[in-house]
């Protein structure tokens, strides 16, 4: 078991940070692969990252869910959507996404489409 993390990303990398393996990479070009991704074959299945996740975007592979129920106010991050997301991430650097959209609170959304993504991503980048 890995970890994954999902369309909740919006690109923070303190999980980068405090990856005690280095297994977390960001998804280039931005517009094509807008989240962080774990390397499966790497991750060691600490943790370390789940905690540092301002987003709660990180989650076990047999915990994504299916069914996520919004607070309000976070946003959703994937190729296809055309909100835009302005922030900054962990270390004070501006994070601009295109590709973003504000769930509204009680607004279900399916999460686990992230696991399918990090396959393809780490068959794209990783060359496995």
């Amino acid at each position: 078991m890995t970890h994954v993390i999902t369309s909740l990303c919006l690109r923070d990398n303190g999980c980068v940070a405090v990856c005690p393996v280095k297994c977390i990479y960001p998804g280039e070009p931005a517009s094509q692969w807008p989240t962080f991704f774990i390397d499966p074959t790497t991750c060691t299945d600490c943790g370390s990252c789940v905690p540092e996740c301002p987003f709660d975007a990180i989650f076990p592979l047999t915990e994504v869910p299916g069914a996520y129920l919004a607070r309000g106010g976070e946003y959703v991050n994937q190729v296809g959507l055309t909100g835009r997301y302005e922030g900054f991430d962990h270390h004070g650097n501006k994070i601009v996404l295109d590709t973003a959209r504000l769930l509204a609170a009680g607004e279900i959304i399916d999460l686990r489409s992230s696991i399918k993504e990090t396959v393809m991503w780490s068959c794209h980048f990783l060359d496995i």
